[in-house]
């Protein structure tokens, strides 16, 4: 089975690097290709991708924008979106993960990487440089400890307090 990419770049040299890299392999194929967020959708939908090459920073919608919207959209169910950008900032790695995407790396990857990061993300896996591994783990640890809920609070409010907390629930 032949892995369908499609590519979304601002950039048209980055594309064609991108594309002679990808059509290399005989078991991925560019299928499509968009310079900004606001056509990729279309070009994602009509050339039924596998896998978008995604970059982050692009006039319009953004990269990180527009992985939110495939991932938003059960149309696009499926479709694996690897984010790569030459600027490895901590929260756009932060960022594309919220977002959906399935893999981030550096626009400076060694070509033998990029093609198995497509593989690994087409296979339903997800994939991240160690740099990006650190910064999304950074987050977490920023983030306050979840507590547990104490089951028997609810014992110690009044019968009125808990008809309350239940219209509540109940959006009233």
């Amino acid at each position: 089975m032949t892995v369908r990419v499609v590519l979304v770049d601002d950039q048209a040299l980055i594309r064609a690097g991108f594309r002679a890299i990808v059509d290399s392999a005989p078991d991925l194929e560019v299928v499509g290709e968009s310079d900004d967020g606001e056509t990729a959708l279309d070009v994602i939908r009509e050339q039924r991708a596998d896998v978008v090459l995604m970059d982050v920073r692009m006039p319009g919608r953004d990269g990180i924008a527009t992985t939110r919207a495939i991932t938003d959209d059960d149309d696009l169910a499926g479709v694996r979106v690897i984010v790569l950008t030459t600027f490895e900032l901590d929260e756009y790695v932060v960022d594309a993960m919220r977002a959906g995407a399935s893999g981030f790396l550096d626009k400076g990857v060694d070509p033998d990487v990029l093609l198995d990061a497509i593989r690994v993300v087409a296979a339903g896996d997800a994939l991240l440089t160690p740099r990006a591994t650190r910064a999304l783990l950074a987050s977490i640890e920023d983030q306050p400890p979840t507590t547990p809920v104490d089951e028997h609070a609810v014992e110690a409010l009044t019968a009125r307090e808990r008809e309350v907390v239940g219209l509540v629930g109940q959006g009233l």
